[in-house]
């Protein structure tokens, strides 16, 4: 079972959305929650690349067992693929992929199941809207415009169907020089502030743009930065505990037959 499911998006490529994504599951998991890891960006798929994942999926068609690494359950597209080949694939394939990977994949007893989203607003977002149950999502942008008018675009199609909005991450926030310390906000400031208080949500955190993530990325080893999200993940447990409560106490409403 299932307990909540988080979707990481953006509305533009190259804003860190995995990075995020991978990094937030492995603070999740070191909170002593039991984690999935969903990579639905079928197009570029880099979790395995982020997890530093060499395994291969066991199982038969229509009950995969997920790949586990440092405590999560893993599912990508790239288990499947030559990752040096490109997906060529129109929007109803990747629809339909993405429900399989969702669908087939034997996933344990989940506190949260991490979705990391390919970026834009199209086919992709919408199937997971409409087909699975998404307790809530997280916008990722970086702080200059360019970014953040994509990131609105994708939190205003969440809303529009339906979908709660657990909050903005800005990362690439701060350049911090590692020789002086001295910071520089190289991609502008205050973009995601002002989006968030635009659309009454919160700004969940401020990633710094830091070679020490990236590296590890590369390296296929989050627990190595995973601090720089631990706050992040306490936040969102807090949002989503304070979520569930209040629809357990919803009314329900009971439409008798006539």
């Amino acid at each position: 079972m299932i307990k909540n499911i988080i979707a990481i998006a953006s509305g533009k490529g190259g804003v860190g959305k995995s990075t995020v994504a991978v990094n937030l599951a492995t603070a999740l998991s070191l909170e002593h929650k039991k984690i999935g890891l969903l990579d639905a960006d079928i197009y570029g798929p880099s979790v395995p690349l982020m997890m530093g994942i060499t395994d291969k999926p066991t199982g038969e068609p229509q009950r995969v067992n997920p790949v586990m690494k440092n405590n999560i359950e893993t599912m990508s597209m790239a288990y499947f693929v030559d990752v040096d080949k490109p997906a060529i694939w129109r929007g109803p394939m990747v629809s339909m992929a993405l429900q399989q990977l969702f669908n087939d994949t034997v996933w344990g007893d989940l506190d949260y199941l991490i979705i990391d989203l390919p970026p834009g607003t199209g086919d992709v977002q919408l199937t997971l809207s409409q087909k699975i149950p998404v307790t809530g999502v997280v916008i990722v942008t970086t702080p200059q415009e360019v970014a953040v008018s994509d990131a609105r675009k994708a939190l205003k199609m969440f809303q529009k169907v339906n979908v709660p909005i657990l909050g903005v991450v800005e990362n690439m926030s701060l350049h911090r020089c590692s020789q002086c310390g001295h910071e520089d906000a190289i991609f502008g400031s205050g973009g995601a502030k002002a989006m968030s208080e635009k659309y009454h949500t919160e700004l969940l955190g401020q990633l710094p743009l830091d070679k020490n993530i990236r590296e590890a990325m590369d390296r296929g080893q989050p627990s190595q930065v995973v601090a720089h999200y631990q706050e992040l993940a306490k936040k969102i447990i807090q949002k989503i505990d304070k979520q569930n409560l209040l629809q357990s106490k919803m009314p329900k409403v009971v439409i008798k037959d006539k």
